[in-house]
């Protein structure tokens, strides 16, 4: 089990680069946010989960806030899209999880546990892109700006 990441794109939407003291303005109001809101919030109509990875680079704690999705395969289990908004590259939090799958923690409806991360191929993936698009049409809508293909990612919780 791995997170395996395609090429990038050559084409995607257009994610500014911002300042990096406006990047770390936005993740602490992203954590206020998520302490006051968490589990009332929603992405494209779906529920949040808090993800924490390793960084590739810093080896420094990384936390982002995603929409998820539930996972055929059971509870312990939950599916999250590395869209980027259609970027033509991955979110910053998918690198890190392709560099260290196994130092993941994920913080959903109150509990936090860890988790092991890997990505969907094949057909397990394109059933999943199935559900998730009709869940979330929002998110064939990003695939549509890019050239690269969205990787489908499942947390597994391992405690």
């Amino acid at each position: 089990m791995a997170v395996r990441l395609g090429p990038r794109g050559t084409r995607g939407a257009s994610i500014p680069k911002l300042p990096r003291w406006a990047v770390w303005v936005f993740s602490r109001v992203e954590r206020l946010f998520w302490i006051l809101f968490g589990r009332r919030m929603r992405v494209q109509g779906r529920p949040l989960l808090r993800l924490t990875t390793r960084g590739g680079r810093t080896g420094q704690s990384r936390s982002t806030t995603l929409g998820w999705f539930p996972d055929p395969r059971g509870e312990d289990s939950w599916l999250v899209v590395a869209s980027f908004a259609g970027s033509a590259t991955h979110p910053a939090w998918a690198l890190n999880l392709a560099k260290h799958p196994d130092d993941v923690s994920v913080e959903i409806d109150g509990r936090s546990f860890r988790a092991r991360a890997q990505t969907l191929h094949g057909s397990e993936r394109q059933q999943a892109w199935a559900m998730i698009v009709q869940l979330a049409p929002g998110y064939g809508k990003y695939a549509e700006q890019t050239d690269r293909e969205l990787p489908v990612i499942r947390l597994v919780r391992i405690d």
